[in-house]
Formats: structure tokens, C-alpha cells, sequence
């Protein structure tokens, strides 16, 4: 049993012969007649009631009790059919869909917000689905598929990723204007470690990057605060409770904190990235391409 022959099946009930019903199908009469001959013998029950005196006197053909209960089987999934190609369509038209991206917190808030706009004012009919954490918690969501694409470091691809490489961004140190460090031009990371920190949560990448420096040089680091929210963090650094290292972007003119080099400069690539083995939707595509097209 096919989806064609639960059409043939649906043709016949509906126009109540076989040679109307192929007409309204394009197809040859016989070749209608061979279709549900078949389909009857797969199932080994009759489908239709066929000659007889109602049909003499030009009475429609009508259907047994198991072709019409076939036939209400066939009208649902006729129906899901074409709402399924007709899915499958507005997608690839982009007239329907989801974005489902998992993104580090700071890109979330300082770099992705504005091209968002312009994403969506460019593709009203999609849905963009943000999922914002650590760029540890983005590669997790991707491996686990609980997001289509994410924003990861250089350092978390692997062969089962294809990603662009979206931007590169310097780590700086961030400190308030009466901090200690505060006329230094650039910061060495022995400097760094000499006073307290305020830091990401684990699974951070600045978090695991740092206590890795500090790890290598034999230091410990002295982490004062722990918070998640941005502008906590910036709060307790403008007030000069704590040092921490960011993303460039993070740090604005409005804020009352310095953004000092690290002494070497340390620069961070990060790439946008899906499964190789799982090819993205064309929403997904979109975003990528858009993401690439306006840096």
C-alpha cells in the first residue's frame, strides 16, 4: 500500500466510477481499475462494490465497509501529507521556521543584539531561539543537538563540526580607574594574578582560560566573586572590588572601567558551528549566511 493508491482510492469514492475518477486523476481508466485490483489483493479484502444492479442503472459505485474505512485512514494522511509539503515549502521559502542558537553570554549581549534586529526585520516569518550561557554550555547544546547552531571557540572544533570563523576579539583587563594597575598600559599575567578576581562561573571559556594561565605560571588565582550576570561583574569592577578579563566589546565608554591589553595581547577567534553529519535547515542557513555577511 502506497499514498498513491489511498489517492486512487479517495478519486473513486469521491466520484463514484472509475472512469470519472480517472479522468479527474489524468490517468487511463485501466490503469486506475489495476491500482486498487492491487491494492485490494495486498490487503486481501474487497474495496469496492463493483457491478450490480444500482451501478446498471447508473448509481455511483460505492465502497464496502473496509474500503470505506480505508478511506478515512487515506483522508487523514492525504491531509498530513500535504501540510507536511506544504511545511517543508514555506522553509524553504523561509516563510516558516526556527533558529535554535546557543551563544556565549557576552556576544548575547554586546555583539549579537543589533544584527538579531536586522535579522528578523530581514525574515519576519522566523523564529529565532536563543539559548545563552558559557561557550562551554553552547558546545554542549550542540553536541546533544538541543540547538542547530552555536558560537564556540577555535579551541572547541573538531571534525564533527563545520563552523566559520565569525570574529576575533581581544581579551582585555578589565579595572576600575582607581585601581592599582590603572596607569599600566598594558597587563602582564603575573600582574594580573596579584589581585582579586571577579569571574564567570564554570563553564566559561575566560574562566577556564585563566585558571589555566594561572595553573601554567605556577599562581593561584584569588577569585573574590563568581556571578554570571555581565553587568554585575561590571558593577563590582567599576567599584574597584575586583579585576577581571572580558571581551573587548564588553567595555564602552559609558562605563567607568578601564580596559588595559594583556602584555601579550591575547586574542580570541570564535567560530559559528554545526554538525557535520546533521545538515542545517534553511533558516539556519539563512542566519549563518547573514551573521557572515554583516561582521
Amino acid at each position: 500500500m502506497d499514498i498513491r493508491q489511498l489517492k486512487h482510492l479517495d478519486a473513486l469514492a469521491k466520484n463514484g466510477s472509475f472512469t470519472k475518477a480517472a479522468e479527474s486523476l489524468n490517468m487511463a481508466q485501466p490503469a486506475l481499475s489495476q491500482s486498487i485490483k492491487r491494492l485490494e489483493l495486498s490487503l486481501g479484502v474487497t474495496l469496492v462494490n463493483r457491478g450490480g444492479t444500482a451501478n446498471k442503472r447508473g448509481k455511483k459505485l460505492s465502497l464496502t465497509a473496509e474500503g470505506a474505512a480505508l478511506h478515512q485512514h487515506a483522508l487523514l494522511i492525504i491531509k498530513q501529507l500535504k501540510q507536511a509539503e506544504a511545511h517543508i515549502k514555506s522553509m524553504a521559502n523561509l516563510t516558516k521556521g526556527e533558529v535554535r542558537i546557543g551563544v556565549p553570554g557576552m556576544l548575547g549581549s554586546f555583539y549579537l543584539p543589533s544584527r538579531l534586529m536586522a535579522f528578523r526585520h530581514q525574515y519576519p516569518d522566523l523564529k529565532l531561539s536563543l539559548f545563552e550561557g558559557g561557550t562551554r554550555d553552547s558546545l554542549k547544546m550542540l553536541s546533544r543537538e538541543e540547538v542547530d547552531i552555536a558560537i564556540i571557540t577555535a579551541q572547541d572544533l573538531s571534525p564533527e563540526f563545520e563552523s566559520h570563523l565569525l570574529l576575533t576579539e581581544q581579551m582585555v583587563v578589565a579595572l576600575g580607574t582607581e585601581h592599582p594597575l590603572a596607569d599600566e598600559t598594558a597587563i602582564s599575567l603575573e600582574q594580573f594574578f596579584e589581585h582579586e578576581l571577579v569571574m564567570f562561573k564554570p563553564g566559561y571559556f575566560h574562566r577556564e582560560w585563566m585558571l589555566s594561565q594561572a595553573k601554567t605560571l605556577g599562581l593561584n588565582a584569588n577569585i573574590a566573586f563568581e556571578t554570571n550576570l555581565i553587568n554585575l561583574i561590571k558593577q563590582v569592577v567599576s567599584q574597584g572590588f575586583a579585576i577581571t578579563s572580558v571581551l573587548e566589546m564588553v567595555i564602552s565608554e559609558r562605563d567607568d572601567i578601564l580596559a588595559k591589553p594583556f602584555n601579550p595581547e591575547v586574542y580570541l577567534d570564535l567560530h559559528i558551528a554545526w554538525k557535520r553529519d546533521r545538515p542545517i535547515s534553511q533558516a539556519d542557513r539563512a542566519f549563518v549566511d547573514f551573521l557572515m555577511q554583516n561582521r
